[in-house]
Parts: C-alpha cells; sequence; structure tokens
C-alpha cells in the first residue's frame, strides 16, 4: 500500500498517543466527515460554529481508518470505538503534522497571495506544471489558518511541485502559514481594496501581505507585480526579509517578466512577454486582461522553479476559467441561447472591474444585451458607499446598458449610474433572482459577479437549472 502517512510517521509528528488498534497507515487526511474517503485520517477539529468531534462517528461510518481527536473531548466520544490518535489540540497537531510534510519534503514549493488573482494563479500554477512532474496544489481556496496547514499535511513526499495560496483578512494572518510553508518562491499578485474594511489604507494590506516573504527559504525568491503603486513597499519588505533574489512583472517598462502585448477576445487571449532579451507569444485558453497579467506572474514563478518554460508556454492554451471566476455557460432559451459569465465567487472594487471588462469583450448576437447583475461587495467597512458609486464609471466606459443589482450597498452604484444605463434594483438576491428568470432573452451575455457571501451564486444555479446547458461553438461568444 502506498501510504501517504504511516501510523508511526503520523504519531511521531504529532505528538499523539494511540488508542484502539490502529492500522498500518493513512491514504489521506480530511476535516470533513461528508467528503471523506476509506483509509483517512480524520482530524475532529474544533471550527467557530461546529466541532469535529461531534462528527467522529458519521466519519467512522464514511470510512475513516483512524480519529485524531483532543485528550479534553476523550470523554465526551462515550462509548465509541474506534481506533484513536490522542493529541493536545487537533489543530495544532495538524500544523504539526504539515511542518513535517514540508520537511521530508524536496519539492519546489511555490506560495501565492495578493489581493486579487490568488486563486486564478494558483490553478494556473497547477495547470501548467502537471505535464512536468508530479503536484500538489490547494483545493479551492484553502488558504487559511486550518487550510494551510491541512494542504500541508496531505502533500505526499514524492512530490515535484508544491503550490500554496496563502490569504489574510487581518495583519499578522499570513506570517505564521509562510513560516510553515517555507516557500522556494513566493508571489504576490496584486494590491487592491480587499477587506478595506479590516485596514485603514492600501498600504497597510500591502504590508500585510508582504508577510510571505518571511518564509521564503535561503536563497529563494520574491516574484512582485511592479505595476502596484506599492512595489516599492513590497520590494522593500522582501529585502528586509532577507530574500535573496526580488523580482517583478507587469506592464511596467522595468518589469523583468514584461507584458509586452495583449490581444483579447471573448474566449481567449494572447500575451507577448518579454523575457531576457526574447519575447514569448502565448496563447492563453481563457480571456481577460486580468488573466495575462496573472499569466505573468505564473510564468516568473515556474521559471524561478526550474520549470521547462517551453512546456509551461504550451500549456496555457488550454487552460479554461474556473467556477465562479469566469466560466462560461452556454444555455438554451426558446430558439436560440444566453451566456452566462460566472463570475459569482468574490469581488472586490479591482475584480469588479476586470469582470466589467469581461463583459465589455463578449459580443452577443444581433438583437442580445450585455447584463450585468452585481451584488454587494463585503468587507469594505467606511469605504463601501465610495466604492460601491465608484463602479458606475467602468460601467458606463465598457458601454453596458443593462445593470440588474441587490444588496444594500448597490444602492449606491444603482444612484450614481446615469438615465440612459437600464437599472434594476432589488433589496435582496432572492427577489432578484426572480427577476432574473424572468427577464434573460436569447441572445443576452449575462456576467454575476458579487462577493461570496452576498449569495448571488444562487442566480447562476437557479439559471443553470432552468436552462439546459448546450456546447459552445468555435467562434461563438
Amino acid at each position: 500500500m502506498n501510504w501517504l502517512w504511516t501510523i508511526s510517521d503520523l504519531m511521531a509528528a504529532m505528538n499523539g498517543r494511540p488508542v484502539g488498534n490502529l492500522p498500518e497507515g493513512i491514504t489521506g487526511v480530511s476535516i470533513d466527515s461528508r467528503t471523506i474517503s476509506k483509509g483517512e485520517a480524520f482530524f475532529a477539529i474544533k471550527g467557530d460554529r461546529v466541532d469535529g468531534h461531534d462528527y467522529a462517528g458519521i466519519a467512522l461510518a464514511n470510512g475513516a481508518s483512524v480519529l485524531v481527536v483532543s485528550e479534553a473531548k476523550l470523554p465526551a466520544l462515550g462509548r465509541l470505538i474506534a481506533p484513536m490518535i490522542v493529541v493536545d489540540d487537533v489543530l495544532e497537531a495538524m500544523i504539526r503534522l504539515g511542518c513535517a510534510a514540508r520537511d521530508r519534503s524536496a519539492a519546489k514549493i511555490i506560495a501565492v497571495t495578493g489581493s486579487v488573482g490568488k486563486t486564478t494563479t494558483k490553478e494556473m500554477l497547477r495547470h501548467v506544471l502537471s505535464p512536468l512532474g508530479r503536484v500538489h496544489a490547494s483545493v479551492a481556496s484553502f488558504n487559511n489558518h486550518w487550510g494551510v496547514p491541512l494542504t500541508l499535511a496531505r502533500m505526499p513526499e514524492a512530490t515535484d511541485f508544491g503550490i500554496f495560496e496563502i490569504g489574510m483578512n487581518h495583519p499578522g494572518e499570513i506570517r505564521p502559514l509562510t513560516g510553515m510553508v517555507r516557500p522556494h518562491v513566493a508571489v504576490v499578485t496584486s494590491i487592491a481594496a480587499a477587506h478595506l474594511g479590516n485596514f485603514s489604507s492600501l498600504d497597510e494590506i500591502a504590508a500585510a501581505k508582504a508577510e510571505i516573504f518571511e518564509g521564503v527559504v535561503s536563497g529563494g525568491h520574491a516574484v512582485i507585480n511592479r505595476d502596484s503603486a506599492q512595489y516599492d513597499l513590497l520590494e522593500r519588505a522582501a529585502a528586509a526579509a532577507g530574500v535573496s533574489h526580488i523580482h517583478s512583472f507587469g506592464a511596467n517598462p522595468k518589469s523583468e517578466f514584461r507584458l509586452a502585448e495583449f490581444a483579447g477576445g471573448a474566449e481567449g487571449s494572447v500575451l507577448w512577454a518579454a523575457i531576457g532579451g526574447r519575447t514569448l507569444e502565448i496563447a492563453i485558453g481563457a480571456p481577460g486582461r486580468h488573466i495575462a497579467e496573472n499569466a505573468l506572474a505564473v510564468i516568473a514563478a515556474a521559471a524561478l522553479a526550474g520549470a521547462d518554460m517551453n512546456r509551461v508556454v504550451a500549456s496555457f492554451a488550454t487552460m479554461q476559467p474556473e467556477k465562479g471566476r469566469g466560466l462560461r455557460h452556454r444555455l438554451a432559451v426558446g430558439a436560440g441561447y444566453l451566456t452566462l459569465i460566472d463570475e459569482s465567487y468574490n469581488a472586490n472594487p479591482a475584480s469588479m472591474r476586470a469582470a466589467i471588462s469581461l463583459l465589455r469583450d463578449a459580443e452577443p448576437p444581433p438583437g442580445g444585451r450585455r447584463v450585468a447583475i452585481l451584488g454587494d461587495m463585503l468587507e469594505m467597512g467606511e469605504h463601501a458607499a465610495a466604492v460601491h458609486a465608484g463602479l458606475a464609471e467602468p460601467i458606463v466606459d465598457a458601454g453596458i446598458a443593462d445593470v440588474w443589482l441587490a444588496g444594500p450597498e448597490m444602492v449606491h452604484l444603482r444612484d450614481a449610474l446615469p438615465p440612459e444605463v437600464s437599472t434594476i434594483y432589488r433589496e435582496s438576491v432572492d427577489d432578484l433572482r426572480t427577476y432574473v428568470l424572468g427577464a434573460l432573452t436569447a441572445g443576452d451575455v449575462v456576467m454575476v459577479k458579487s462577493s461570496k457571501g452576498t449569495g448571488c451564486a444562487t442566480i447562476v444555479q437557479a439559471l443553470l437549472e432552468a436552462y439546459p446547458e448546450v456546447p459552445t461553438v468555435a467562434g461563438e461568444v
């Protein structure tokens, strides 16, 4: 059996004590009793809302081969008879296991943070590096105090490239995570007004993102967006953290990995990247200038990790947008179809503008409309009114004539839009969803964008359930 961890290594890493008849090893690590697979270890983490110890029995029934539980919770498990490893604190034990996984690995480790584009950049790296070796990367957006150690703990010893997304909502959150990951290459994609309610300025956000450099291994690399107004701050922070090699990407003429030219299309784009005295032409299987900018960061990170760049460049052509991050659906409506652009995963002012540009570049057939369905951007704090109203300018510049809004903060955008923009506003997402299902027609291109917590993803789901999906024909939107 090809174990992820032998039981002896697992217990040694976590400083745990055995209870019951333990298996020889485990095939995986899980914290979710619903999705656990046979042979995996279930870590009964106590979260903000639920305690994993309450689901230990379900985890066993679904195939868990061993439970990792807290000493203090052992009496509460009552008469549950199961193989267990008892630890002082389950989350701390998973952190220790993650650190042990990093210690035993010879993989090239890349860590990615930034206000916008973290997950997209991580998924691009997964895609372009997979043909070159065994890649281990974060699932979804597992980028916080439990997601990062869980991803580390799941990393097989025989990994060639490890890719980790690291996020934060407050200062000081990235520091311990990058200390666990210890990247060879640390990437900062961009600095934008995300979580602005928790910070007084973009410089404060940049300083918090710059914590990622503190974990970079000796001789490692920092990759920074030179188009960011906070580039100098980030560069100084990387140098102060002792990073040996600092690199830049972007359209700025001083960028080491420079966007020389960009040609956008409805379904893909072409990027010309100037690198070390030569220019690479790169076809990307996803639209949007922001995707091309992220691709530059991917090219830099892959090159610095020692990847075969010819194969990396070739892989961009087969890249596809992710669910909630630009994935397109062609849905049958009457005798025609509509195009749905799903940008519903998350939103801040920068990503909103990027999504508006995607909709601008999508060309509907005759009689069709470009429709922007927008929900609130969360965590904007005292800046909420200004940043929502500020979306009026890019909407008008993009020539989008139909804007449908939901949420208390979107009132500010409604009031800022000029009369020539046909604006529909509903206080709740539920009310807007009902309107949307009755208002779209064949030929429409509709883009849904909001912060995840607003529930606007239910509008996407409702459309997918209401209209059958049909194959996209080459050359169509």
